[in-house]
């Protein structure tokens, strides 16, 4: 009867679970390559660099509709909608859209807006420099913001496509609400 070789039995153990921890490394790069080079998903959410927004060429032969979609998480007591349902707009020419928030609620709350641009391959050419999905925004009971989105849409994208979709989702960020009525009622005189 032959009995097992341990010491060979554990580097093999070893070297998969080495091999795994690499492979879980590895998935964020893989993640990025995957959706912004080869599904055209753009993954970062920061503001584009003024300079460069400002140094497009203008393509004053074209026009492309950008369509406002707005959505609320259903938990958030907020009336939230776009100004203008769409517009259009020159590839290269810095343009502006507002927002309108409302929070109906008798608290104060903070909310994140989600941001999302269809097609997702036009995602790539849809650069914000200004945005409110940028931060957080608290709203007190019953407030009422406007906030402006500033964009351009890259020259480069391609012509197949004439109509981007900006939809923005806000979400209540529950830990800085929770953090935030700590705060006021650590604030509020005795009574």
């Amino acid at each position: 009867m032959m009995r097992p070789n341990f010491y060979l039995l554990a580097k093999k153990g070893w070297m998969i679970a080495l091999g795994f921890f690499a492979f879980g490394f590895a998935l964020i790069p893989l993640y990025n390559i995957a959706c912004e080079h080869v599904l055209g998903i753009k993954l970062e959410q920061g503001a584009v660099d003024g300079d460069a927004a400002a140094a497009m060429t203008v393509d004053e032969s074209r026009l492309v509709t950008v369509q406002f979609v707005t959505n609320t998480k259903s938990k958030l007591p907020w009336e939230f909608s776009a100004e203008k349902t769409s517009m259009q707009v020159h590839p290269g020419a810095l343009s502006e859209a507002w927002f309108d928030a409302t929070n109906v609620s008798q608290r104060d709350i903070v909310g994140n807006a989600v941001p999302s641009v269809a097609p997702n391959s036009a995602s790539l050419y849809f650069n914000k420099t200004e945005c409110f999905c940028f931060t957080e925004q608290l709203l007190k009971a019953g407030e009422t913001r406007r906030m402006p989105v500033r964009f351009v849409v890259d020259p480069r994208l391609p012509k197949d496509i004439s109509t981007l979709t900006l939809a923005y989702t806000f979400l209540e960020n529950d830990i800085a609400t929770k953090k935030l009525a700590e705060s006021n009622q650590a604030a509020a005189p005795a009574s």
